[in-house]
């Protein structure tokens, strides 16, 4: 019985190595994780990936000074919970926040919040654009983060290219 048990394991193991089993995978333009999977836009030159907690995706340019960061959850708070509330949820940390535009816009087929501003953390001022939008009980959130002042260039065409369907 004992020999069954670990034939069982060490089969279960071998199969785990396998690929497809294990954490998530990016392969430059899909990423494919436990709850979410979905295809991005081109990268602006010169952005390299970047590991964030709280982030499935995360890219820096040192040449601009900026990072991307993206992330996606299902089953939390996809279905009740507006994309104002959810944009705002992002920035409970921060003070200082000051909103310089706001505007819904199409994303992969479903209405998102597109918002402009800055705030502080820790006393360092930062700009950001962010886009929150709800997909099939999902909720992705795309963000740039800069200097003050600095602007986010391509970041748009990174978020318009988008999809869940991969």
């Amino acid at each position: 019985m004992r020999v069954l048990l670990c034939a069982l394991g060490l089969s279960a193991w071998v199969l785990c190595a396998l690929p497809g089993c294990g954490g998530p995978t990016f392969d430059g333009t899909v990423y494919r994780g436990s709850e979410v999977s979905f295809r991005i836009g081109a990268l602006p030159s010169g952005w390299r990936k970047i590991d964030v907690d709280g982030a499935l995706l995360a890219f820096r340019s040192d040449q601009n000074g900026a990072t991307i960061a993206m992330n996606g959850r299902c089953g939390v708070d996809g279905d009740d919970v507006p994309l104002a509330a959810l944009t705002h949820h992002l920035f409970l940390n921060f003070t200082k926040r000051h909103v310089e535009s706001q505007e819904t816009v199409e994303l992969d087929g479903r209405e998102a919040l597109r918002t402009e501003l800055t705030a502080e953390l820790d006393g360092v001022s930062k700009r950001f654009l962010v886009f929150v939008m709800k997909k099939d009980g999902c909720v992705y959130d795309f963000m740039w983060i800069g200097a003050d002042g600095a602007s986010p260039g391509d970041f748009q065409r990174f978020v318009q290219g988008f999809s869940t369907s991969v």
